[in-house]
């Protein structure tokens, strides 16, 4: 009777001793998960798919995001969040607790990135910044142009300032495909609400067309209030069968031959893009153009300036006649010169 009463005593005891290590472990999580980590700038923590919370805890303890795994994965369990963590890659602020840390992985509040493609820049350009991103999926990188385009569902078809230019935000380990999806999509509906509401009477056969003349507008100047004025230069030239004679395309032609200096000789050199030797507009545009530059495109200023030449101080001096713009440029390019 006595050993009995002694083993109920001692497992009495016992449960009250484990009643105060399970209390006191508990404490000790509560004020671990209140605890601010020491962070002194922004670090990014990624879960990967399949990871399970023991897995993750520990992942979190060696970033120095937690003080102790155990205490992290105790009150994950405790809140019935065990399971529910998602994967993706976070951003830890400087300060956050483990406990703030534990509801951004619950609710999947993962770090969003971002990516600029610059207007006026080529698509080789803006293809190099897409292939330099750390959080970007490269499955294009290696692919040419037109498998992109193909991709895209428009084979055949160049893929020069097809892209809008624009800062694009998006979540780790996107695919470099559905970016260019979206800058693609983009462009194509801007282009199709800026030729609905086009000028009349202009000399584009398509919206292709216009997408190719934006383009030349964005290169020849960096002034959005002059972008109507030099369209409306271009787009009479166009009317009146006069070649376009714009430095940008016989640039663009060039290629990786351009270094920098165009020279009399390359004016003369023809290419499909030499607007010095060929009438009419080339045969893709030459850079991603703006909205801004669209605009311009489809409803250029009114006015009969036939010529432009830049002042040197990112201006230009339209001019109604050669004779005017021969002026100008003596004026502005040669100082004087003959």
């Amino acid at each position: 009777m006595i050993s009995r009463r002694r083993a109920l005593i001692a497992l009495v005891a016992l449960a009250l001793l484990a009643g105060l290590a399970i209390a006191a472990f508990d404490f000790a999580s509560r004020e671990a998960m209140a605890r601010p980590n020491t962070l002194r700038e922004p670090l990014l923590f990624c879960v990967v798919a399949g990871s399970d919370l023991a897995v993750v805890a520990t992942d979190l303890e060696r970033a120095g995001l937690v003080s102790h795994h155990a205490f992290f994965a105790w009150r994950a369990r405790w809140a019935g969040v065990a399971g529910a963590l998602q994967a993706g890659t976070y951003e830890v602020l400087p300060e956050q607790t483990a406990a703030e840390i534990l509801t951004q992985l619950v609710h999947g509040r993962t770090k969003t990135f971002s990516i600029t493609f610059i207007e006026g820049t080529r698509f080789s350009d803006l293809r190099r910044v897409l292939d330099g991103h750390a959080y970007v999926t490269h499955d294009y990188a290696k692919r040419s142009d037109n498998e992109v385009m193909t991709a895209l569902g428009m084979a055949g078809q160049a893929a020069e300032g097809q892209f809008f230019p624009s800062t694009y935000h998006f979540k780790a380990n996107t695919s470099d495909l559905a970016l260019l999806e979206r800058a693609y999509r983009r462009m194509q509906q801007l282009l199709r609400s800026s030729w609905a509401r086009r000028a009349a009477q202009l000399p584009y056969h398509s919206p292709y067309d216009a997408l190719i003349m934006a383009s030349i507008v964005e290169k020849e100047t960096a002034r959005a209030e002059e972008r109507p004025a030099i369209a409306g230069v271009f787009v009479r030239r166009l009317a009146l069968g006069m070649k376009l004679q714009t430095d940008p395309t016989v640039i663009y032609g060039m290629g990786n031959t351009y270094t920098g200096n165009l020279r009399r000789a390359d004016l003369e050199r023809d290419t499909p893009y030499n607007s010095y030797t060929r009438s009419g507009l080339p045969p893709t545009p030459i850079a991603l153009p703006s909205a801004a530059a669209l605009d311009a495109a489809l409803t250029p200023a009114p006015g009969s300036a036939l010529y432009f030449v830049a002042r040197g101080d990112g201006s230009h001096a339209f001019s109604n006649s050669l004779t005017e713009h021969d002026a100008a440029v003596r004026k502005f390019q040669l100082r004087g010169r003959p």
